[in-house]
Parts: structure tokens; sequence; C-alpha cells
């Protein structure tokens, strides 16, 4: 009986982890292969925004790529994963430091999971006081993680000083964060740290360097495809372009 009360709770775990229901503060999807996309949300404004994450599931462990946006959901996410997986979360990347990528570093440290920021995003944390990573990697370096290797890779600035992007060669994947746009975007969202003008020539050294990817993940949205990447480019020319107007 206690057996069949266990499987019936793993079950439920496992339901509510993963269902994709519009309602749910945590839906996870499959992206491809050991790839999974998860969105959380966050009241901006009145407004309830989503933001993209991912996580990759290796033979060691699970590596994450940014934190939840919404801070309660940052324990069910853990739970999640190993409920689906049964495999611990390892690593944590902040592609840089707004709360909707950073925001999770003090709680997942605390979990003795290793925290990794650039240098550009650890110096932003350190000036305003906020938790920082435990880790502070290069502009440009490569990982091994068990059975895949990953580049973490420094373009310049564009949403923030200290985006980052992280490129999975192998499997044709290219994390964007909030450095790329979702194909259905109709503006390039909050500009507050952003350098525009350097964006455009950041895009332009990513598409040189990540050529043809199958998967895009954007910072917020929906889609995965590589479109995003010109479209985040197209919007980037027209804000320009208004801004020149603007001033003639």
């Amino acid at each position: 009986m206690r057996k069949l009360a266990s499987i019936i709770l793993f079950l439920a775990i496992v339901s509510n982890s993963f269902g994709q229901s519009k309602n749910s503060p945590l839906p996870i999807s499959h992206l491809t292969g050991d790839f999974y996309v998860y969105k959380t949300f966050h009241d901006y404004n009145g407004t309830l925004i989503s933001a993209n994450a991912m996580y990759l599931v290796t033979d060691v462990g699970v590596v994450m790529f940014d934190a939840p946006w919404d801070k309660t959901q940052f324990q069910p996410l853990l739970d999640s994963i190993k409920a689906k997986h049964n495999k611990d979360v390892i690593m944590l990347f902040g592609t840089h430091s707004h709360e909707d990528r950073a925001g999770g570093f003090d709680f997942y440290r605390k979990k003795g999971i290793k925290t990794y920021s650039g240098k550009l995003t650890d110096d932003i944390l350190k000036k305003n006081n906020e938790p920082r990573a435990e880790f502070i990697i290069p502009s440009d370096t490569t990982f091994t993680v068990g059975q895949y290797k990953f580049e973490v890779y420094y373009p310049g600035k564009g949403h923030a000083p200290d985006n980052i992007v992280a490129w999975f060669g192998k499997d044709k994947i290219l994390y964007g964060g909030c450095f790329i746009k979702s194909e259905e975007a109709k503006d390039l969202g909050y500009l507050g740290d952003a350098d525009v003008k350097e964006w455009k020539e950041s895009i332009k050294k990513v598409q040189l360097k990540f050529k043809n990817p199958k998967y895009v993940i954007p910072g917020h949205d929906g889609g995965t495809t590589n479109k995003s990447i010109d479209h985040t480019l197209k919007l980037v020319k027209e804000y320009l372009a208004q801004k020149s107007t603007e001033k003639k």
C-alpha cells in the first residue's frame, strides 16, 4: 500500500511539473535530445511577462542556463528536474545581470550548485551589491560537461552591456537569452541598459561565429527557430533608423 501511495505521489509530481497548462507557473517543454526549455512569469508594471530559460541533462548532472524570473519557482524547478530525470542540477550559468537571468545565484549557490557568470556581469552585480556567481568565466570559453561540449561567448554589448550566449555545436543550438528577441516580438523591449548601436554589430558577430543554428532560444515570448536572429537584427535596424529620423 505504501509503495502504491509513493508511485501515485511521484506521478502527481511529474504531472504537475511537466503539464503544459496555460495556468502553470513553470511550463517545461522538450526542445530536442537532452535539452529542455522552461518558462517562468513576472508581473512587470501590471503585465505578466514570460521569460525563457533552458536546461541540459548530461550523464553527470543537469546544467541550467539562467534562473527562473519567478523566485517562488526556484525550488519547484529543482524538484521537477529531479522527478523527471532523477538527476541533480550541478551548474547554473547567468547570461547577464538582470533579475530574470542572475536572480537565482544566491539561492542555487547555497544549494551547492556551481554558479557562473561573465566578468562584466560580476562587476555589475558587485557594484549593485547583489548576489554574485561563484565562478567567473572569460569572454569566450568552452565547457565539457558529461558527454556535451558547449561554448559560452560574449559578442559585445546589446540588450545589456554584459550579455553572453551559449552555443552547442553538435546540436546546432544557440541559447541567446535576452540578447535575442523572439520572432514574434514587436519591438526591442526593455532598453534601460541597452546599447542598440553596438547590438547591431554584436548580432553580426554571432551570425558569423555560429552559423546555421537549428534552434535559437530567445529571452522572452515563444518560438525556437533561427528566424529570431534575423528578426532581432531587423528590430535593431528599425530602432536605429527611427532614432536617426527623430534627430533630423
